[in-house]
């Protein structure tokens, strides 16, 4: 403990005791309660020194919804997957583990931790798979992005919603009620358009899309792009999730929300 005592500087300072008696003012020193100061001296309480560590981030999850197996690959139903496969190549993350019956990986995002699901239990079941992951890790139903096929929305269109019910889709009414009947997580819809004439809707679904719909485009410019409608709309689904880690919500949904298809530049 450092005691200072007011006899150490004379009455007629020189410049350099002048220099240190400033120097030492700067200071702030701890004294014990028992000692008795007598010098005149001012002595200030040190600051205390903070010994939180700050919180590691929880991840996100994002969820593609599909059926497992090469029977179902290629189908409408299966865009969900596709978009986490595209994400998970861009990104560098494998997906080749397996979680709560889902294939599963973990990565980042620049320095945002983030998981990637594909449940395997088949389309109609999806939320047992959901549900165990978000349990277990404990993520905020926030930061859980699930990723599915929608009629409603016209083919290759995306829609980033902060929440919202099934709207008649099996896979979201199981995750709906295996999270307790919650509604209040983000969901990136993927338009796959209407089936055609009176054809039944759960044929539609299950049938691969069509050759227009996954070659190649020309661009504005009369140039042959090398991606095809469907590149084009994963490419979009990419750049909103790095958007919604990175920066928030809002400014992914503005993002999709108001892009175009490659179908309205060429």
């Amino acid at each position: 403990m450092l005691v200072i005592s007011a006899g150490l500087f004379p009455r007629s300072p020189s410049a350099a005791q002048i220099g240190r008696r400033r120097l030492l003012s700067e200071f702030s020193f701890s004294t014990p309660s028992w000692y008795n100061n007598k010098s005149g001296l001012t002595l200030k309480p040190m600051a205390s020194i903070s010994t939180e560590v700050e919180k590691p981030r929880k991840p996100w999850l994002f969820v593609g919804l599909g059926n497992p197996g090469k029977r179902y690959s290629d189908t409408r139903h299966n865009v969900g997957f596709e978009l986490i496969d595209y994400i998970a190549e861009a990104e560098g993350i494998s997906t080749s583990s397996i979680s709560f019956k889902s294939a599963f990986g973990k990565g980042f995002i620049g320095d945002v931790p983030v998981m990637l699901a594909k449940p395997q239990t088949f389309m109609n079941a999806s939320g047992e798979s959901v549900g165990a992951l978000v349990s277990y890790h404990k993520i905020p139903l926030d930061q859980v992005l699930v990723m599915f096929d929608d009629m409603d929305l016209p083919f290759a269109k995306l829609r980033l919603l902060p929440k919202g019910g099934h709207g008649g889709h099996n896979g979201m009414r199981s995750i709906i009620t295996h999270l307790k009947g919650s509604q209040d997580f983000p969901r990136l819809r993927i338009g796959i358009g209407r089936p055609p004439g009176k054809m039944d809707a759960a044929n539609f679904v299950l049938r691969p899309f069509n050759r227009q719909e996954r070659e190649e485009r020309v661009d504005a410019y009369n140039i042959l792009s090398s991606y095809s409608q469907l590149d084009f709309t994963f490419q979009n689904g990419l750049e909103a999730v790095r958007i919604l880690v990175q920066q928030d919500f809002n400014r992914s949904a503005t993002f999709v929300n108001s892009a175009k298809s490659l179908t309205n530049t060429s």
